[in-house]
């Protein structure tokens, strides 16, 4: 897969759309990492006091993880689906909260994706250089024509 540009529309990689879409560029990407951007909101839901809370960081991750997953589906043809956030190890925020108009680079790194949609991800969230969060994710990106998502049995 070729590298993207920072004007890549990041709906056309991952399925949330509205309030919920937390991420808003794909910088760099390819079979084995992602690096996204985020434009934290001076509205929005997650606003506090100037501010988006670091627990926050945890979908922020999820979502560069989707959009590593859209990449995989559109270079097979396919389109960018829901997934599962199955657990993260080791959060650690070094930060009291994100701040409003802060630019956020999140980067997530596969450690391994197998057959049946599981993956994990090591994932950091940067400000200028700083680490400000880390953890380690574990997705569920469902196979196609399964309907885990839709509570039917796999």
């Amino acid at each position: 897969m070729e590298p993207l540009t920072v004007s890549s529309r990041i709906e056309s990689y991952i399925p949330h759309r509205g309030a919920m879409r937390l991420v808003d560029r794909i910088v760099e990407i390819d079979d084995e990492h992602v690096v996204a951007e985020v434009d934290v909101p001076f509205d929005g839901l997650f606003v506090r006091d100037g501010q988006v809370p670091p627990w926050i960081g945890i979908e922020y991750m999820a979502q560069a993880v989707s959009a590593w997953a859209g990449n995989r589906k559109r270079a097979s043809g396919g389109a960018p689906q829901a997934g599962l956030l199955l657990g993260t190890r080791r959060y650690e925020a070094n930060c009291e909260g994100f701040p409003c108009g802060a630019v956020l680079r999140v980067e997530a790194r596969c450690e391994f994706s197998a057959s049946n949609g599981l993956g994990q991800f090591d994932c950091r969230i940067l400000r200028d250089g700083q680490e400000l969060a880390s953890a380690r994710i574990s997705v569920l990106d469902p196979p196609a024509g399964s309907d885990v998502l839709q509570g039917g049995a796999a």
